[in-house]
């Protein structure tokens, strides 16, 4: 089994980086025991307008973190549908190479058409859609925007994957009454609904670690395991493999304790990111 961290975050900006090296956070993530990851870009400028970077520059840097490192480092583009012409920006890094994408609701509601239709191109394009929910933290008030139940809406969107970041904490028990909704409730037929992960990089903090765990595996009529993704929400230029050493530790004594299966631990780390991005072998 590879361990995947599929929440890292670029926080450089290209004008102070000029040349990414992947292989020094290669390197750092295997100091974790980690094998690989997703890797999300700069946010866009619409999202932050003092940090953020525009489509090219976020593009091209992303790819160069990722480069040279097939199936264990995988670009992710943050994107926000303020952006001019961003349906045809969607398609032109897919044809470079994006494998997913990243939204954070910071100013809009996800169900907004605007954001709708976002994600409708995802779907076509067979992209999965990386999102926060819950709490954010970004200097503004903006929180409202990421209730896990705001997410409802997306039961109409044919063919698309997501994964709720955080687990929606602290509103984790609305964001499990939200999967079990897309899991049981469905909207559309079987083989066209769209279908909800989980991203278990905190968020919950270590008083509240276990607690999520014990829900999540106490409920096994939902199979969670199905749709859960370890993430850490580590830098790509500063990776901390002792904060990621952390996150793994502390979950494994959760799974010891609750007696978590090596088959449903390997979803948790490897199987369902791959399955997320379409990469399953």
């Amino acid at each position: 089994m590879h361990i995947y961290d599929m929440h890292i975050h670029i926080y450089s900006r290209t004008k102070y980086m000029e040349k990414p090296d992947p292989s020094v956070l290669i390197a750092r993530m295997a100091e974790a025991g980690i094998y690989g990851g997703c890797v999300f870009s700069n946010p866009p400028k619409e999202e932050h307008p003092t940090l953020g970077t525009d489509f090219e520059a976020r593009l091209e840097e992303v790819l160069r973190w990722t480069e040279g490192y097939p199936g264990r480092l995988f670009p992710i583009l943050w994107i926000h549908p303020d952006e001019e012409n961003i349906l045809d920006k969607m398609e032109q890094a897919v044809r470079k190479g994006i494998v997913g994408f990243k939204i954070i609701c910071n100013n809009f509601y996800v169900y907004e058409e605007k954001c709708m239709v976002l994600l409708r191109k995802s779907a076509e394009l067979n992209k999965p859609v990386f999102f926060h929910s819950g709490i954010l933290f970004d200097n503004q008030i903006a929180s409202q925007y990421n209730r896990p139940l705001n997410w409802e809406h997306l039961l109409a969107v044919k063919n698309l994957k997501f994964s709720m970041g955080h687990c929606g904490w602290p509103w984790t028990d609305e964001c499990f009454a939200l999967y079990g909704e897309f899991k049981f409730a469905p909207m559309l037929p079987k083989e066209e609904a769209p279908e909800m992960f989980l991203d278990l990089t905190p968020g919950p903090q270590e008083p509240y670690r276990k607690d999520l765990f014990t829900k999540l595996y106490g409920m096994s009529i939902w199979k969670f395991d199905d749709h859960l993704m370890f993430g850490t929400d580590c830098s790509a230029d500063h990776y901390n493999p002792e904060y990621a050493k952390k996150w793994l530790n502390l979950d494994k004594e959760a799974l010891d304790s609750l007696q978590v299966s090596e088959a449903s631990r390997r979803k948790i780390y490897q199987d369902n990111l791959l399955r997320f991005l379409g990469l399953e072998k």
